[in-house]
């Protein structure tokens, strides 16, 4: 699954998939543009490291003021970088939320409305229901000549990455960067939604170029 490049992808949810029993478990997304190319998303509810957790924040009444601009950009996949940065999410820099606010949730507990695909699958068919605008944050991957394996559609395309992307040590360090965390932001016709994921493992103390730190020097955020 080769990256292209990072971005926001705006678009409709056609459908989706909870994934519980796998080694590497996500919630799938499919999602269309007004062109009609589809996209499967990748939202991880479990990490993959043992010594981790997923952190999730659920805004219900998200202030998108600080990136108004979202609203006025075309549906599709649009690159985020240094000039653009206005319409990009830093859970750090942004001031977005309390990140003490984020709690650990398991992807899976017998019963209803009890982890984190519950909570996936309840904003995702909302967005269905009322027909939302779905404002994806991620690492882009496609097109590629097989369908999709979930959703089969053809050509594959697709989000990873949706979740906050610095912090990281180790294995994951090569995915560090400010102003390139991922998220879910759901436009409603009356408020927006925004979801944010980061794992337990991932430092909230990071430099200019998202790599970890030692020194906090963002005072607005405390640690997880």
């Amino acid at each position: 699954m080769p990256v292209q490049r990072f971005g926001v992808l705006k678009c409709k949810v056609t459908a989706y998939k909870e994934e519980r029993d796998d080694r590497d478990p996500h919630f799938q997304i499919e999602v269309v543009d007004d062109q009609g190319t589809h996209y499967r998303i990748s939202v991880n509810v479990m990490s993959r490291s043992e010594q981790s957790e997923v952190l999730y924040l659920v805004d219900e009444d998200f202030n998108a003021s600080a990136i108004s601009i979202l609203p006025n950009i075309k549906l599709g996949f649009t690159p985020i970088n240094h000039n653009n940065r206005d319409i990009a999410l830093d859970y750090i820099r942004s001031s977005l939320f309390d990140p003490s606010s984020m709690k650990p949730l398991s992807h899976h507990i017998t019963g209803p409305n009890n982890d984190l695909n519950d909570l996936m699958e309840h904003y995702i068919q909302k967005a269905i229901n009322e027909d939302a605008l779905l404002y994806v944050y991620g690492s882009r991957w496609g097109p590629e000549k097989n369908r999709d394996h979930i959703f089969r559609f053809q050509p594959g395309n697709g989000l990873h990455n949706v979740h906050m992307n610095q912090g990281n040590k180790g294995r994951w360090k090569g995915d560090n960067a400010s102003y390139q965390d991922g998220g879910l932001l759901i436009q409603f016709k009356d408020h927006w939604v925004g979801i944010f994921l980061a794992f337990l493992s991932q430092s909230w103390c990071t430099d200019e170029k998202g790599h970890p730190t030692e020194f906090c020097g963002h005072t607005q955020m405390r640690q997880v």
